[in-house]
């Protein structure tokens, strides 16, 4: 039986534990606390639950050289470092994130080694990859070309769940969702470069329809145009990658930045309320009305929904600060956690739509659409939780059955990995649905 050491125990482990399990695995999770491992693994008498920490390096070395195949799913920073230790050892590898340069460096090592490395095997990066280049492919292999592609990815409450005025929930923290709003964002149109400032990145969005959602918001999210080559789309005039959400988002989270919520200097706050807050951020002594204050500073009307949704969430109240020392930001996060979490039974959704616009050397011209909409189970795993584990964890499992077995630092962008994977995906319920139709 054939071993796998999962690092860490965080919310999107569980469906990859679970997974990896029921084909026929051992499957040891390591964390710092011990319970949220043993949580995942349960009774099943091939899981293992290990209490370990970051720090402890001769034992993670130990459990490497134990397993057959490495899943780090603890944060980014720490995997070039168990990375190293799986080529020294000769154990194959799998993460969710992003490849780092220092990964990058580390392709030519694994090759010699004869050691796999899968990253970027979640939902986005993972899913989104794996969709696109099954569509990008499909039109080359017909003599086509890719002109125009365009991608959106979001987390939202299910229809049914967007019970609150902002339009979102958390099942973990906010503190990343917020921070990601200080991105700068870079695409191409047309053929023209367009570089969006972090500051002004909640400025420019636009509305989309997916059905049958409805419409949401797009705003661009980060760099697009470094998977040009990554897709083997050069030269293609239009690239986009966006982050949905529902209407309203946007214009809230600038204001929100405008207005200092954002800021991550660290001091105290003991005594102050979030009124007292709404003035310290102005600069001014606590005079008038504070939402007056607030309208005139972003410059928009007293009655704007924006600031319905400020006092929705508190922050013109006497209510005491939830922090007495961090961030601003670290005080929003405890808000938000506090005021906008799932309830019990409540489902999330994840959204994933290409569109491509494909050219033919005859001169027809062809939309093409890939829709992933998933949700969570009610009183189960979350959608989030979901699409982020299990391509990794079915990744993992071609690993371990000798069904991929090209040394080196791969994403999943080639058929060996994409095809096999988007299939067994489909076998548990998680499909991109391709549509095309002629322009």
């Amino acid at each position: 039986m054939k071993t796998v050491l999962v690092l860490g125990a965080g919310l999107v482990t569980k469906p990859l534990v679970q997974y990896l399990l029921k084909h026929g695995f051992k499957v040891r999770v390591a964390s710092r606390t011990v319970s949220k491992a043993q949580n995942l693994v349960g009774d099943h008498p091939n899981g293992e639950a290990i209490e370990w920490t970051v720090d402890k390096t001769d034992e993670l070395k130990k459990m490497i050289g134990e397993a057959d195949l490495v899943i780090s799913l603890l944060p980014a920073a720490y995997h070039t470092t168990v990375a190293g230790m799986c080529i020294e050892l000769k154990t194959n590898m799998a993460t969710t994130s992003y490849v780092s340069p220092a990964m990058k460096a580390l392709d030519e090592p694994a090759k010699k080694a004869g050691v796999v490395i899968l990253n970027e095997s979640g939902v986005d990066p993972g899913i989104d990859h794996m969709s696109a280049m099954r569509v990008i492919h499909g039109v080359q292999a017909k003599g086509g070309k890719v002109v125009s592609f365009m991608s959106y990815c979001g987390g939202l409450p299910a229809p049914e769940a967007n019970t609150n005025p902002y339009g979102y929930k958390f099942s973990w923290s906010p503190k990343g969702v917020m921070l990601a709003g200080k991105n700068d964002g870079r695409y191409r149109k047309e053929g023209k470069e367009i570089f969006i400032p972090g500051e002004d990145l909640f400025t420019h969005y636009w509305h989309i329809t997916i059905p049958p959602i409805g419409e949401l918001e797009a705003y661009p999210n980060r760099d697009s145009l470094g998977y040009i080559e990554l897709y083997g789309l050069e030269g293609i005039p239009t690239m986009y990658r966006g982050t949905l959400r529902y209407k309203g988002w946007c214009d809230i989270l600038k204001a929100t930045a405008d207005m200092g919520y954002l800021g991550t200097e660290e001091r105290e706050w003991k005594g102050m309320t979030f009124a007292d807050l709404g003035w310290y951020l102005l600069g001014k002594e606590p005079v008038g009305d504070l939402r007056t204050a607030f309208a005139e500073k972003l410059g928009i009307p007293i009655d704007s929904f924006i600031l319905d949704r400020f006092e929705w969430l508190g922050l013109f109240s006497d209510e005491s600060l939830p922090i007495e020392k961090g961030g601003v930001i670290d005080i929003m996060t405890a808000r938000k956690l506090e005021m906008m979490p799932y309830a019990p039974g409540e489902r999330d959704m994840i959204i994933l739509y290409h569109n491509f616009i494909a050219e033919y050397p005859d001169g027809r011209k062809e939309e093409i659409t890939s829709t992933l909409i998933d949700y969570g189970i009610p009183n189960g795993d979350s959608s989030m939780s979901r699409t982020v584990s299990l391509p990794a964890a079915v990744g993992s499992r071609l690993i371990l059955e000798g069904r991929f077995d090209i040394p080196g630092v791969h994403i999943p962008v080639i058929p060996e990995l994409y095809n096999p994977v988007l299939d067994e995906l489909e076998n548990l319920n998680i499909k991109c649905v391709e549509a095309g139709k002629p322009l």
